[in-house]
């Protein structure tokens, strides 16, 4: 390889036409970097405006779609929160509803118990002087019949046979009849 650059070399240098290399390094460094520039300007500029743009409207394309995602979650976020405070009315309304109903319970719990309450000292107090009546009935009904043996007794030992004539004469006239 060290044998072609010295023969390229000489050839350039001996001034006949042909392939040769040019060893001046400013005049070689000038005109490749503007013939490189121009080649990858030249065909670089399709390769580099194509992805740009591919890459551009792949960035508008996800711009768009975050654009609609976003007003899609804000609309369901807004749904939500109506739903929400629909939710929270209507609970709101049943708690109320619920608090209504209690006191109501409550005030008609505490009317039944009430008349409950009368209904059973009224009948407490009826049971009570019934049972009194029915005892003051028996007790009257002892001493009737404890009377009575008593009397019967003193008038066995008292009344004699001209006693009893007597005294069945006195009732029969006093009865209308002599």
């Amino acid at each position: 390889m060290g044998t072609f650059w010295l023969l390229a070399a000489e050839a350039h240098s001996s001034g006949e036409g042909g392939f040769g290399l040019n060893l001046n390094i400013l005049d070689t460094n000038i005109i490749n970097l503007a013939i490189l520039i121009g080649v990858l300007f030249y065909y670089g500029r399709k390769i580099v405006s194509k992805t740009l743009s591919e890459r551009r409207s792949r960035i508008e394309e996800a711009i768009r779609t975050a654009e609609s995602r976003s007003k899609e979650a804000a609309s369901a976020l807004a749904d939500q929160q109506q739903k929400l405070a629909q939710a929270q009315a209507e609970a709101e309304r049943i708690r109320k509803a619920s608090e209504e109903s209690a006191k109501t319970v409550k005030a008609s719990i505490a009317e039944q118990t009430e008349a409950d309450i009368k209904r059973v000292k009224a009948t407490a107090v009826q049971e009570l002087n019934s049972e009194q009546e029915r005892a003051i009935a028996q007790l009257r009904q002892r001493v009737a019949e404890l009377a009575l043996e008593r009397v019967e007794s003193q008038l066995k030992e008292t009344m004699d046979s001209s006693a009893q004539t007597q005294l069945i004469d006195r009732a029969i006239a006093q009865l209308g009849g002599s």
